[in-house]
C-alpha cells in the first residue's frame, strides 16, 4: 500500500486514524498502541504477506536479544558475555540482510571471478529490510550501552513497525520514539497535531506526484536508452541527470514530508530526515543535510567504533571511504551503487584535505557571494554526476551517459535553437565555429517544456525554504542532529492556522487527487 494512493488516502489512514483515537480516548491507550502496531503489520502485508512472516521473525529475535543485553552488567566475565550477545545479534541481522540483498549479487560475481556457473535462484528482497535491520541494530547497540530501559513487546514491536516511517525511514532510535508511545497524552486526539500534520502530507504528496513522476518522463528514456547501448547526446545526458537529480530530491523529500505528517496525525514526531541537502556548499554538509538519519547511523555506529578521526589523517580518510562504501552497498546489490558510495568517499576526502589546507595556510572563513555561489555550483555538479552512476543500470550505461554530459558524443541542439541564439545573444555563428551542431537528431530531450521544468525546480531547491522552516515554529520534526542552526524567525512563508492556507492546502490536495491517474512506487523503496 503506497501513501500515494486512493486505498490508502480514503480508507487506510481515516479508519486507522479513527480507531486510534477512538480508543486512546476511552482510556484505552494500551489498546490503541496495539491497534497501531496491527495496522502497521497490515499495511506491511498488502505487497506480499510473506513479508510479515520475516519481518516477525527479526522483531522477535531482536527483541530477544536486546532483552539479554538490557539486564545490569557487572563482572568482566559478564561484560565479555553481553558483547558476545551483541555480536551473534549484529551478524544475525546481518546475516539475514546479506541473504536477501546481496546472496544473488556475491555469487554472480563470485562466477565471473572464478569462472563457475553456479545458480541461485532469485530471492525475493523483503520490502523495507534494509530500514528495519539498521533500526533494530541501533537498538541492540543501545541496549548494551545501558541506555535502553525493558519495554513490552507491543512498544517494541510498535517502534520497528510504525507505519509512516517502516518502509523508507527516517532510521529513528529508541530515545526518540518510544519515550512519545508511552507518555499519557499519547493517543490523545489534537486539532492541531491533525491538522498540521495533514498539511505537511498534502505538501510532501504534492512533491512526489505533481513534481517528481513529472521530471520521471524526462529522467527514464535517457537512462534507459542508455542502457540499451544508446549514443547519448550532450543536452540529452544533460536532460536526463539533471531531471534525475530533481526526480530524486522531490520524490524522497516527499515521502519524508508525508511520513513526518503521518506520525504527526497520531501525536508523534519523527526525526528530521531532509534538510535543503542541494543548498550544501560542499560535500560535508550535503551529508548533514541528506537522508541525515542514515548519515547519524553510519556516523555513530560505523565511523566512530572503526576509530573516526582519533588515530591519524590516513585512518580518518580510510575510514571514510569505508563507510562510504558500506553506505553505497546499503542502496543495492551492484557495482554503481559500490562506485557511487566511492565517489562520495572521494569527494568527503577531498573536501576535509582543502579545509586542512586552507586552515595551515590561514585563509579565513569570511567568504563572498562569489566564493559561495561557485561553492554552490561545484558540489551540485559533483552530486549530479554522482547521481549518474547510481541511477544508471550498469556501469556502462553510467560511463554513456557520462560521456555525453562531457561533449564527447558531440553537442547537438535542435533548430530552432540556433534561431534563439542568434536572436537573444548574437551567438549562433560562434556557437557553430566551436563545434555545436543544431539539428533534429535529440529525441531524448524535451525541449522548453523541459528547460523551463528544470529551471523551475532549481529556483524552488536553492529559493525557497524547506518544510522544516515553513513549519518550525511548531516543531512537528525532531532535529536530532542539530542540523538547523538558526530558529528561522525571520521566514516569510510559514504555516499559520488560516483560512487562506487550508484553501491553499486543499487546493495542493485536489490537484494531486487528479494526477493520480497512475500510483508510482517511491525510489527508496527499492534500497
Amino acid at each position: 500500500m503506497l501513501f500515494n494512493s486512493y486505498i490508502f488516502i480514503f480508507i487506510f489512514l481515516p479508519v486507522v486514524l479513527l480507531v486510534f483515537y477512538q480508543l486512546g480516548g476511552s482510556g484505552k491507550q494500551f489498546v490503541a498502541i496495539s491497534w497501531l502496531v496491527v495496522a502497521s503489520l497490515f499495511f506491511y502485508a498488502w505487497w506480499n504477506p510473506v513479508y510479515v512472516t520475516i519481518l516477525l521473525s527479526s522483531i522477535l529475535a531482536n527483541y530477544t536479544f536486546a532483552t539479554l543485553l538490557s539486564k545490569n552488567k557487572k563482572s568482566e566475565t559478564e561484560m565479555f558475555r553481553y558483547k558476545a550477545i551483541l555480536i551473534v545479534g549484529i551478524l544475525f541481522n546481518l546475516s539475514a540482510l546479506s541473504y536477501f540483498k546481496y546472496a544473488n549479487f556475491f555469487v554472480d560475481n563470485a562466477n565471473v571471478i572464478l569462472g563457475n556457473s553456479f545458480h541461485l535462484d532469485t530471492i525475493i528482497l523483503p520490502l523495507a529490510i534494509s530500514f528495519f535491520t539498521f533500526q533494530q541494530i541501533t537498538y541492540l547497540v543501545d541496549s548494551y550501552r545501558g541506555l535502553v530501559k525493558k519495554n513490552s513487546f507491543v512498544h517494541y514491536c510498535l517502534f520497528v513497525t510504525f507505519f509512516p516511517q517502516l518502509i523508507a525511514g527516517p532510521i529513528v532510535h529508541y530515545k526518540e520514539m518510544l519515550p512519545q508511545f508511552l507518555k499519557d497524552s499519547a493517543a490523545r486526539f489534537s486539532h492541531k497535531y491533525l491538522a498540521i500534520g495533514l498539511s505537511i502530507f498534502v505538501i510532501g504528496l504534492f512533491k512526489k506526484v505533481i513534481i517528481a513522476d513529472n521530471i520521471a518522463l524526462y529522467s527514464t528514456p535517457v537512462f534507459d536508452a542508455a542502457a540499451q547501448g544508446a549514443t547519448i547526446s550532450f543536452i540529452e545526458a544533460w536532460g536526463g541527470a539533471l531531471s534525475y537529480t530533481f526526480q530524486l530530491y522531490f520524490d524522497f523529500s516527499g515521502y519524508a514530508d508525508m511520513a513526518v505528517g503521518l506520525a504527526y496525525m497520531f501525536g508523534i514526531h519523527l526525526a528530521l530526515n531532509f534538510h535543503s541537502p542541494y543548498k550544501a556548499n560542499n560535500i560535508i554538509d550535503f551529508w548533514r543535510k541528506w537522508h541525515i538519519t542514515l548519515s547519524r547511523f553510519l556516523r555513530e555506529y560505523l565511523y566512530i567504533p572503526l576509530g573516526g578521526n582519533r588515530n591519524g589523517t590516513f585512518r580518518r580518510y580510510l575510514n571514510l571511504m569505508l563507510v562510504m562504501l558500506i553506505g553505497g552497498l546499503w542502496h543495492g546489490a551492484g557495482w554503481t551503487f559500490i562506485i557511487w558510495g566511492a565517489l562520495h568517499g572521494f569527494y568527503l576526502v577531498i573536501n576535509y584535505l582543502w579545509r586542512a589546507i586552507k586552515a595551515q595556510a590561514g585563509w579565513g572563513s569570511s567568504e563572498g557571494w562569489v566564493w559561495v555561489f561557485s561553492s554552490r555550483i561545484i558540489t551540485f555538479v559533483a552530486i549530479v554526476v554522482a547521481w549518474v552512476v547510481f541511477r544508471a543500470d550498469n556501469m556502462p550505461a553510467a560511463l554513456e551517459v557520462l560521456k555525453g554530459m562531457s561533449g564527447s558524443n558531440g553537442i547537438i541542439f535542435p533548430p530552432a535553437y540556433l534561431e534563439y541564439a542568434n536572436k537573444v545573444f548574437s551567438s549562433g555563428d560562434w556557437l557553430q565555429s566551436v563545434g555545436v551542431i543544431f539539428e533534429n537528431n535529440v529525441p531524448l530531450f524535451g525541449g522548453l517544456l523541459q528547460i523551463v521544468f528544470l529551471g523551475s525546480l532549481i529556483f524552488i531547491v536553492w529559493c525557497f525554504p524547506n518544510t522544516h522552516q515553513i513549519f518550525h515554529k511548531h516543531s512537528p520534526f525532531l532535529d536530532t542532529t542539530n542540523v538547523v542552526r538558526t530558529d528561522d524567525s525571520g521566514q516569510r512563508i510559514k504555516w499559520q492556522a488560516r483560512p487562506s492556507i487550508a484553501i491553499g492546502i486543499i487546493i495542493m490536495f485536489f490537484g494531486v487527487l487528479f494526477s493520480m491517474d497512475s500510483t508510482s512506487e517511491f525510489l527508496y523503496f527499492q534500497f
